[in-house]
C-alpha cells in the first residue's frame, strides 16, 4: 500500500440533533431529518466556497421525493436503441419534476439557527428549471455554516425545510490540514446500491472539506433513456442527485464541479454537436443551472496556506477532436491556458493540484484523441507539461477524472505526478491499455475515488476502493 410574517418555522433544535461535528470538527449528518413536506426532492448543492462566502444550489419540485412508482428505464445503450423524443420524462421513476414557485436561505452559526441571516425571497420559474443559485457572503472563515432552504408555492403557501451544513475554507495564511475527494465517471446503469453508489457513504464517513466532481456526472449518451431532449437531459440529473445517498452527502459537504463530454452530449463531443433535439450549447446550459456555479466555469480556491486548487473546463473552449494537432488545437483555450499559467505562477501555495475533466499525463488507450495524453492534442500537452516542469517547483500534481481505472502516473519526460480518480463503481470500471511501467507507480482497474491530503510540509493522495478502503497511498513532502 503506497500511502437554511406567518412563516412556521419547520427547524427546531431536534431537528439539528442529528447533525453532529466530528472530531476533526467538520459537519457529518447522522441521518436526514426532514420533514417529507419539504419539495426539494432534487436535493441542495452547496458549492463555490471560499473562507467568506458560498453559493447554493436550490430547486422546487411538485413533490418531496423523487418518483418512486414511474416507468423505469434503466440499462446501457445498444446499437438497437433508436432515439426516442416522445418520451415524458416527469413519468419515469426517479424523476423530479420541478413546480413554481419561492424560495429562500437562512443560514448561521448556530444549530438552530437562532442567529441566522436570510436571503431574500426568490421566484423560481420554468425558465431555470424551477432552480436558484443564491451567492451567501461574509461567512466567518474556518467554521461549520448551518442553513436551512425554505420554500413556498406560488400563493406563498409555505412547505416544509430542508436543512444542511458545510464547513467554509480557512483563510490563506492559515496552517490548517485540508482533505478533499475526488470522484468520477458515474453511470446510473452501473449503480451498486439501490440508494446511490457505495463511495457516497464511504466519502461521508472521511468527512472531507469538500467534494469536486470532475465530470461525467452522468451520460447523456451511452445509458438510457438517452438525452436527445433537453427534458431527458435534465431527468438524467434528477434522478442522479434525489438518490438517498447522493443527496445526504452533498447537503452536508461542499462541492466543486466540473463537465464532460457524457454530461454535456455525447462521447468525445466538441461545441457545434447535436444529439437528436439537445445540442450541445444546450447541454452547457443545463450544466450551469444543474451545479452551484459561479461567474465562470475555470477557477481557483485557497484552503489555508499549504493547499490551492484549480478547476479546468475542458469543454466550452475545445477544438475539434478531428482538427489536425498545432499550435492553435487547443483544449483549454488560449484564455483559459493564460489564466492557469498565470495563477499557477502567482500562488504561495505549498501544495498546487489541478483538478481536470481529462488527463494531461496519461497514458490513455490507443485510438483516443480528446485529451491531452493523446496525439490528437500532444502539441499543447507537451506545452503545459514542458511549462510546469520550468515554471513551478516540484509542488503541483494533476488529477484526472475521465479514465475508468485508477493510476498513479509520472510522466518521462518532465516528471509530472497525475492520479486518475477511477469510475464510481467496480461494475463501471475498464477500458484501461495495462499497466505501462514507464509511467505507472501504481495501476488499477477497479471502481472507487481519491482523496487528498494537504498538511504542513506534506501532501497525501490515496486511492480508495468502493467500500473507502485505501488501496494506495503515495507521500510527497517538502524539501
Amino acid at each position: 500500500m503506497r500511502t437554511e410574517r406567518g412563516w412556521t418555522d419547520s427547524v427546531s433544535r431536534r431537528k439539528f440533533l442529528a447533525v453532529g461535528v466530528s472530531a476533526a470538527g467538520l459537519p457529518a449528518v447522522t441521518s436526514a431529518a426532514d420533514p417529507p413536506s419539504h419539495r426539494q426532492a432534487s436535493g441542495v448543492k452547496v458549492g463555490e466556497v471560499t473562507d467568506s462566502a458560498a453559493t447554493v444550489w436550490v430547486r422546487v419540485t411538485e413533490h418531496g421525493a423523487r418518483n418512486g412508482d414511474g416507468t423505469k428505464v434503466v440499462g446501457k445503450v445498444t446499437k438497437d436503441d433508436p432515439p426516442r423524443t416522445d418520451v415524458d420524462a416527469r413519468k419515469l421513476h426517479g424523476a423530479c419534476p420541478g413546480a413554481p414557485g419561492r424560495a429562500r436561505v437562512r443560514y448561521g452559526s448556530k444549530p438552530d439557527l437562532d442567529d441566522a441571516k436570510a436571503t431574500d425571497w426568490v421566484d423560481v420559474t420554468a425558465k431555470t428549471d424551477f432552480s436558484h443559485q443564491f451567492a451567501l457572503s461574509g461567512l466567518t472563515a474556518d467554521s461549520v455554516v448551518y442553513y436551512a432552504v425554505d420554500t413556498t408555492d406560488p400563493q406563498k403557501a409555505p412547505h416544509g425545510s430542508l436543512t444542511g451544513t458545510f464547513r467554509t475554507a480557512p483563510k490563506a495564511d492559515a496552517d490548517a490540514e485540508v482533505a478533499f475527494a475526488v470522484v468520477t465517471c458515474q453511470m446510473y446503469a452501473d449503480l451498486d446500491h439501490a440508494d446511490g453508489f457505495h463511495i457516497y457513504p464511504a466519502i461521508r464517513t472521511l468527512a472531507p472539506r469538500f467534494v469536486a466532481f470532475t465530470g461525467d456526472n452522468v451520460y447523456y449518451d451511452s445509458e438510457r433513456p438517452r438525452a436527445v431532449t433537453p427534458a431527458l437531459a435534465r431527468y438524467h440529473w434528477e434522478r442522479m442527485y434525489s438518490l438517498p445517498r447522493h443527496a445526504e452527502l452533498l447537503r452536508t459537504v461542499a462541492s466543486y464541479w466540473e463537465k464532460d463530454d457524457h454530461d454535456c452530449l455525447k462521447n468525445d463531443s466538441w461545441p457545434g454537436q447535436k444529439m437528436g433535439d439537445l445540442t450541445y450549447e444546450e447541454g452547457q446550459r443545463i450544466f450551469r443551472r444543474q451545479v452551484p456555479m459561479g461567474g465562470t466555469i475555470y477557477r481557483t480556491y485557497r484552503w489555508g496556506k499549504h493547499l490551492q486548487v484549480w478547476l479546468t473546463d475542458g469543454r466550452d473552449f475545445r477544438s475539434p477532436n478531428n482538427m489536425k494537432d498545432g499550435p492553435e488545437k487547443t483544449i483549454w483555450g488560449k484564455e483559459q491556458k493564460a489564466w492557469l499559467f498565470r495563477t499557477l505562477k502567482a500562488s504561495d501555495a505549498a501544495w498546487k493540484v489541478i483538478i481536470t475533466p481529462t488527463p494531461v499525463v496519461g497514458p490513455d488507450r490507443g485510438g483516443k484523441g480528446d485529451n491531452h495524453a493523446n496525439k490528437a492534442f500532444q502539441t499543447e500537452g507537451d506545452q503545459v507539461r514542458a511549462w510546469i516542469k520550468a515554471n513551478t517547483p516540484a509542488n503541483t500534481f494533476t488529477v484526472c477524472g475521465d479514465r475508468h481505472w485508477q493510476y498513479h502516473s509520472i510522466h518521462p519526460a518532465t516528471g509530472l505526478h497525475e492520479f486518475s480518480v477511477g469510475a464510481a463503481s467496480d461494475a463501471h470500471a475498464g477500458g484501461s491499455p495495462g499497466e505501462d511501467k514507464t509511467y505507472h507507480k501504481f495501476h488499477r482497474v477497479k471502481g472507487g475515488f481519491l482523496s487528498v491530503t494537504a498538511r504542513g510540509k506534506a501532501i497525501v493522495f490515496r486511492h480508495h476502493d468502493v467500500h473507502g478502503k485505501v488501496v494506495y497511498e503515495y507521500v510527497a513532502k517538502a524539501d
